[in-house]
């Protein structure tokens, strides 16, 4: 399961560190005195769910609490100076689609559990803005941990009304980091590639399901309204609306999907496409999981009619979205 823990309470050596470090550096408003002038071009003000932070105009020193909003970042040439692993209490690996720009930031990767965030590893950073929150976990772990946050630099929460790519990616790009120009260029192009896909594919009929399945094997259901159904939806796909007509709830606040038993498997399951992924790695897909007989009983598995997706289409960003349009594309033209 997608357990949730309490975070720990920080160290005092880590708070500790956090006032001298507070004090040294001086609030952003002191920041934007010092430059002279009414300070708007050193610092903004932008909205939150937290209420307003004022966050540096131009960061140089970027803290990213969440591996899937790194991309964006590297997308609008922000630079990363830290992110957390795609797994808690995994290991770093940059991911196929912005490689290149970790390595010319010199990225690092920051421990993290499913106990919160390593604050004194954030600390020691030495970030100028913390960028935090999106889908699931990550979001609970960096609401508990605000306060704290906050108090080793400007902390900036996505929140988790934000369900799909282009409402994270247009919040970054518009609201914290000024970059509305660029953000709308590139969602032009994507558009634009959306409606060649969908000109050049047949999608299956009937309803589709999005099956997650972790590395324990629990599997999880796709809400409907969420990122990765809606992105088929743009492209002709129509999900099963088992989230709205059942009395499901999602895995944690603001989850994008919900967790299933073996038996509700056989029972809910009945959409005539399924599309199966793993949960941050290859932890499913349809050859295994045809083997197990509640699957193979499922009628999509039984019509043939069951799919694999790379599991990082889940939560995609933007570079994410582009490959999984040519997927698409390749499988269903």
């Amino acid at each position: 399961m997608l357990s949730l823990r309490p975070l720990p309470v920080p160290l005092m050596s880590a708070l500790a560190a956090v006032a001298l470090l507070s004090s040294a550096c001086g609030s952003p408003e002191t920041a934007a005195e010092s430059g002279g002038g009414d300070g708007s071009a050193e610092t903004r003000v932008v909205q939150t769910d937290q209420g307003e932070v004022t966050v540096p105009a131009d960061p140089q020193r970027v803290v990213v609490l969440n591996y899937a909003l790194a991309g964006y970042l590297y997308g609008l040439d922000v630079p990363v100076v830290a992110t957390t692993p795609e797994d808690a209490d995994g290991e770093g690996v940059h991911s196929e689609f912005w490689a290149e720009d970790a390595e010319a930031d010199g990225t690092e990767y920051l421990p993290w559990s499913t106990d919160g965030f390593d604050l004194e590893a954030v600390l020691g950073a030495e970030p100028d803005l913390i960028v935090a929150g999106g889908l699931g976990f990550p979001l609970v772990q960096a609401v508990d941990a605000y306060d704290r946050l906050s108090e080793i630099a400007p902390t900036v929460i996505v929140s988790g009304s934000h369900t799909t790519w282009q409402e994270q990616f247009g919040f970054l790009a518009e609201e914290v980091f000024d970059e509305g120009e660029r953000y709308e260029e590139l969602v032009a192009a994507h558009d634009e590639r959306v409606e060649e896909v969908k000109a050049a594919i047949t999608p299956p009929e009937g309803e589709v399901t999005f099956l997650v399945v972790t590395a324990d094997q629990t599997p999880y259901v796709l809400i409907e309204d969420t990122g990765l159904p809606l992105a088929f939806e743009r492209l002709g796909f129509e999900t099963d609306p088992l989230f709205a007509e059942n009395d499901v709830e999602p895995y944690t606040a603001g989850g994008d999907m919900f967790e299933l038993s073996t038996e509700q498997v056989g029972q809910l399951v009945t959409a005539s496409t399924v599309f199966v992924l793993g949960f941050n790695g290859d932890t499913a897909d349809v050859a295994s999981l045809s083997e197990s007989p509640v699957y193979a009983a499922l009628p999509a598995f039984e019509e043939g009619n069951a799919y694999d997706l790379p599991y990082w289409v889940l939560r995609g960003d933007y570079d994410e979205e582009l490959a999984l349009l040519d997927i698409v594309e390749e499988r269903f033209s």
